[in-house]
């Protein structure tokens, strides 16, 4: 088959996160199982002139242009990227937009639903009913309309099937997905020393939550004397605050912030890590969490954090509401116990493998795009 994924931005820290990684992770296994893929995307911070070939996958990458000052991500757009997406869309068999309500992969999906190519749409939790001054406009004049002539819609959650269901006003064609992971062939080696790594790897932003994770190193330094903390990821707002915690807690190497990285460097750093936390509240399904746990690393998660349920039901970590306390506790008895760190890190990488491996998502995808 001919198949083109749409995302909004490839950068070179991966600063869309979650939807670029599940982009990727699906066009490499489309790809190996012999189907000729392209991921077309907007591309930052990745030298000139940007890359037709990226970790494996062909690449069609376009300068992005932010026309809605603090928009953020929802004033993206690039009209390169849709003249082209209008010209190749009809010469391919499936097209597949990784969907946020935004300038650029609304109007990608719908040029491709008026080229008449089958189009198939996933929206990672980024359209659910909001009173953003924004998003009424834009719902009555795209959202709905994409989602409604969409072949499928993927979703992740109960939650996020019910509110793509709510902005769309209408009939859809909804479908459950979800985010697969590679699985790390060889098992997690033992550190040769007794220093428990402590990995905070996501956006330094309000809704992660970094704040919470130096406030918990600061708290159990003097009690776990070899436990080092490290955040990693760039800064969305809260960079500030946490580089002046970080100086106010005197705990020097013991506590640092390592700032923006590309996806090998996320990887390295999982795989240099013992323990893995995201205190962050409302998380529909992070993509970090997945890749902790495939590297066999235990997690630590709230309970509205949409894999809460899987972490829980299956030992791969802890589940703790959004307090200090409990954050704090959940830090300090996976700090106590080595063994302890190790089954549930294994308990996580089996899960993964089990439930959550790329073979799974791969037939998934397939069915929806030939039935």
């Amino acid at each position: 088959m001919r198949i083109l994924q749409i995302v909004a931005l490839v950068s070179g820290t991966n600063a869309y996160g979650g939807p670029t990684t599940v982009a990727f992770n699906q066009c490499r296994a489309l790809a190996e199982a012999g189907h000729d893929v392209v991921l077309a995307a907007t591309g930052s911070g990745l030298g000139t002139p940007l890359p037709t070939e990226r970790g494996g996958v062909h690449t069609r990458l376009f300068r992005p242009s932010y026309v809605l000052p603090g928009a953020g991500f929802a004033g993206l757009t690039s009209p390169a990227m849709l003249t082209w997406v209008r010209r190749v869309a009809a010469s391919a068999d499936v097209v597949h937009v990784h969907t946020a309500r935004d300038l650029l992969t609304l109007p990608s999906a719908w040029l491709a639903e008026l080229s008449g190519t089958r189009v198939v749409l996933q929206t990672h939790g980024m359209i659910d009913p909001s009173d953003h001054p924004l998003a009424g406009p834009l719902d009555a004049a795209l959202t709905r309309r994409v989602l409604r002539d969409a072949h499928r819609v993927f979703y992740l959650t109960p939650q996020e099937e019910q509110d793509v269901a709510e902005v769309a006003r209408g009939p859809v064609n909804l479908m459950e997905l979800h985010n697969g992971m590679p699985v790390n062939p060889t098992p997690r080696a033992p550190g040769d020393d007794d220093v428990c790594r402590v990995l905070f790897l996501a956006r330094l932003q309000e809704r992660k939550r970094p704040l919470a994770f130096v406030a918990a190193a600061r708290a159990l330094a003097e009690r776990f004397p070899r436990a080092v903390f490290t955040l990693v990821g760039p800064d969305e707002g809260q960079g500030d605050a946490v580089r002046h915690a970080i100086e106010d807690s005197g705990l020097g190497e013991r506590l640092t912030w390592a700032g923006a990285v590309d996806s090998a460097g996320a990887a390295r750093w999982m795989n240099d890590s013992d323990l893995y936390v995201l205190p962050s509240v409302n998380e529909p399904y992070p993509m970090s969490v997945l890749e902790a746990m495939s590297t066999g690393l235990p997690v630590v998660v709230t309970d509205t954090c949409g894999l809460a349920e899987t972490v829980r039901r299956t030992g791969s970590g802890t589940v703790v509401d959004d307090s200090q306390q409990h954050l704090e506790a959940a830090l300090a008895e996976l700090l106590a116990d080595p063994q302890l760190r190790r089954r549930r890190g294994e308990a996580a990488r089996e899960t993964i493998a089990r439930e959550y491996g790329m073979d799974a998502v791969l037939e998934r995808l397939l069915e929806a795009y030939q039935d």
